[in-house]
């Protein structure tokens, strides 16, 4: 077998030992932000925001904005300064234009490109994207304008169809935006920044995906290492003019930033937001349920940020408490002013100068009722509350009631009135988590190696779930060994020629190496998340990724068994969507041609791969639907073709008494829902199920730490192995995460995953 074949797929139904198996709403305190001032681009050192951690990173960014709420996630940032393409003023590449010509209008205006762009202009077009198109992982879809006037210098860029970057913009990074995008003149986006379809960026806004640390008051903070969270911006969002999104912040689809302002926490789909820090004014679009609906008269210039006219007011103060979507005191006490657009009013959420009633004005009263919500938790808190209210109220709980049990229902529902019982038992399962970590760690470790509990064959997965919970719990490396030694250890496991790290044998010794080994598969996600956590990496190349060319992935990727062995399928695409994360010379085009095979073969009606079966249901379909879009459109941060219809297969999945009856969980079953839904959930679709299905499943999951032991894989004997073990450890913990994350409620845990399981794309 060569190493650019497939590995071997188990048989339906198997479920190897070795491989069983994106956004946080950042810090609460709000410091010294910007207030929509205009900045020179061409100056490195902008807001501050002090609430870091301080964590490690390669510093190669340069200096920009200081939003301190790192999360301790390690970033590779890529944002040097350097012009892209040929800087031409309208004329020919290499030419000047003819005096008193000036620069094309077309270049600050792109959307007039086509109607408009003088002939010279449209070659210096055709030539700077050839240039761009020439460069790795950059990908331009078709009718996209980049200005020749913007500096444009990513490690990583995808512009969907009819995305338009106006001239002085300045992005660098990992960026991706979708199809029918502005980004008007003067805009910043940097570091990792995710931006979904037909979103419109107003002139002089900044997304900053990456920040500043300054854990050490002795070093100069610029010398310091810089981190990234990330930014996610779903799909119709309305940014305007002089806005400030800082990383870890994750903007919900349809919804509006108002002119100015400073985005410091998530914004649920259809809010509309403003002013400095912002908060939450009204719906654009309401959820199911709320009857503060956004105006809709923006064609008449209203300002769709603003307040009902009739008010004058912040609608949060029409309700006795406030309406928290965004809970937080604004230091400036108002909203910036949105900005009126000559040339693009579509891209800037507009006011009228003469209706000064559209302002929305923040009373004393409602200022100190804002400050007081801001301590149960934000925008998190308030979709916790939100979920909560749902399960509450429309009976969802007890319609899944059958498949997880009634007596499990019962006391979910009664939590569910609030959200201070949860944080309290999750606390205190974190806490025992982490008192407890060294003895499950020692448990594990037989005197000269780590197996997954006493009495079972070494295995190289023992290793990295061991590394995987001592940086989730301890916040280091496993006390049994040192950092150096573990590297060498796991770098030593790899075969030179294949790249394959092969399972062990009874004596701990690698056997011989192999992509058809299903175990070495999984090496590729376990041994490379533990050198990533360990701050090292694979030592050789992963032929699996790079012996393989963009024209023969379709092939592969369609000729996998996803109707007879859904799980096998997506299993091998998880192993190599997460080699085209470690190896550096995947030829060009190879993540495009994956992404397409896969969106391809999607069912549109279960959104997922492959087919129920009479012995199974859906079991096959939705762990493949797992593991398939984990190591491809969730850890490269991609959208998901059919969001919602895997909404609907997870849900009908969850309802079968075989997999999910009382006594019958098991890790890899419920991972395999938790994790579809958590990737799902920007679409709001049937959230209140969804919830009601997250705080079952919690229940039963925080209930089963046995004491200095950790976590079984599987409730019973009759679903799996019983015995508390690292393995089962490991993926409890990361369930535990997301549930609680679905919930609003995973800051409770104060741990978030960082290896396999980590909710975040890989840089």
């Amino acid at each position: 077998m060569t190493p650019t074949e497939p590995a071997a797929v188990p048989p339906a139904g198997a479920r190897p030992g070795g491989g069983a198996d994106e956004y946080p709403t950042g810090g609460d305190t709000v410091g010294a932000h910007t207030t929509g001032d205009t900045v020179d681009p061409r100056i490195s050192h902008d807001t501050v925001d002090p609430r870091t951690t301080g964590d490690t990173v390669d510093p190669r960014i340069s200096h920009d904005t200081v939003d301190p709420r790192t999360t301790g996630d390690t970033v590779n940032p890529r944002t040097s300064q350097d012009t892209v393409g040929p800087r031409t003023t309208g004329g020919p590449v290499g030419t000047h234009p003819p005096r008193g010509v000036g620069i094309d209008p077309v270049e600050y205006s792109p959307w007039e490109f086509a109607a408009k762009a003088r002939p010279s202009t449209r070659e210096t077009q055709r030539l700077l994207q050839e240039e761009l198109t020439a460069r790795p992982e950059t990908h331009l879809g078709t009718g996209v304008f980049v200005s020749s006037l913007a500096s444009v210098d990513c490690e990583a860029l995808s512009l969907g169809d009819r995305t338009y970057v106006a001239a002085g913009a300045y992005i660098t990074g990992t960026i991706s935006l979708g199809r029918d995008c502005s980004v008007n003149p003067y805009t910043v986006i940097r570091g990792d920044v995710r931006i979904g379809d037909a979103t419109r960026i107003g002139a002089h806004t900044s997304l900053l995906g990456f920040n500043h640390t300054m854990a050490d008051p002795t070093v100069e903070f610029f010398r310091q290492p810089l981190v990234s969270r990330g930014i996610e911006i779903g799909d119709d969002v309305w940014i305007g003019s002089h806005v400030v999104v800082l990383d870890g912040v994750r903007v919900g689809s349809r919804s509006v930033l108002a002119a100015g302002a400073v985005v410091t926490k998530d914004v649920p789909d259809g809010a509309i937001v403003g002013g400095n820090p912002a908060r939450f004014l009204k719906w654009r679009i309401a959820p199911e349920g709320e009857s503060d609906s956004a105006d809709t008269s923006t064609s008449s210039g209203a300002d769709p940020a603003a307040s009902s006219p009739s008010s004058g007011t912040d609608p949060a103060a029409a309700s006795p408490s406030g309406d928290p979507r965004l809970r937080e005191t604004s230091p400036s006490g108002g909203v910036g002013a949105p900005e009126t657009s000559p040339s693009d009013s579509a891209d800037t959420p507009e006011t009228s100068p003469s209706d000064g009633a559209d302002t929305p004005e923040t009373s004393p009263s409602n200022n100190a009722d804002l400050a007081e919500t801001s301590k149960s938790g934000g925008v998190e808190a308030r979709r916790h509350a939100d979920f909560a209210a749902a399960v509450a109220s429309d009976g969802s709980a007890a319609s899944v009631s059958g498949a997880l049990g009634t007596a499990r229902t019962e006391h979910v529902a009664a939590e569910a009135v609030g959200d201070g019982t949860l944080r309290v038992r999750l606390a205190a399962f974190a806490n025992r988590a982490r008192a407890e970590a060294r003895d499950v760690l020692d448990r594990a470790w037989d005197g000269k190696r780590y197996v997954d509990r006493p009495g079972t064959a070494p295995t190289v997965r023992a290793w990295c779930d061991a590394i995987e919970i001592a940086d989730l719990l301890l916040g280091d490396v496993p006390p049994q060994s040192d950092r150096d030694a573990l590297v060498q250890r796991l770098r030593g496991w790899q075969d030179a020629a294949t790249g394959a790290v092969p399972p062990l044998d009874a004596a701990g010794v690698p056997l011989p190496a192999s992509w058809s080994d299903e175990d070495a598969a999984y090496h590729v996600l376990a041994v490379g998340y533990a050198l990533d956590l360990l701050g090292s990496s694979f030592p050789h190349e992963l032929r699996l990724a790079s012996d393989l060319t963009p024209d023969r992935v379709p092939a592969l990727v369609e000729g996998l068994p996803w109707q007879l062995n859904a799980w096998g399928a997506g299993a091998w695409i998880d192993a190599y969507g997460t080699a085209l994360v470690w190896e550096r010379t995947v030829p060009a085009g190879t993540s495009d041609a994956l992404f397409g095979a896969l969106a391809r073969i999607a069912d549109p009606v279960s959104g997922v791969w492959g087919s129920a079966r009479d012995s199974d249901g859906l079991l096959q379909p939705v762990n493949g639907f797992y593991r398939a879009s984990r190591g491809t459109f969730a850890q490269h941060g991609r959208p998901l073709p059919y969001p919602t219809a895997v909404v609907d297969t997870v849900l009908t999945h969850v309802t079968d008494e075989r997999f999910f009856a009382a006594g019958r969980l098991n890790a890899c079953n419920v991972l395999d829902v938790a994790h579809p839904l958590w990737l799902t959930r920007s679409t709001g679709h049937r959230a209140s199920e969804v919830a009601a299905i997250a705080r079952q499943l919690l229940d039963a999951a925080l209930g089963m730490w046995q004491d200095g032991a950790g976590i079984p894989f599987a409730e019973s004997p009759a679903a799996g192995v019983s015995a508390p073990g690292l393995q089962g450890t490991e993926m409890w913990l990361s369930i535990v995460w997301y549930l609680a994350d679905l919930l609003g409620a995973s800051d409770a845990l104060g741990y978030r995953p960082r290896g396999v399981h980590r909710p975040e794309p890989r840089p």
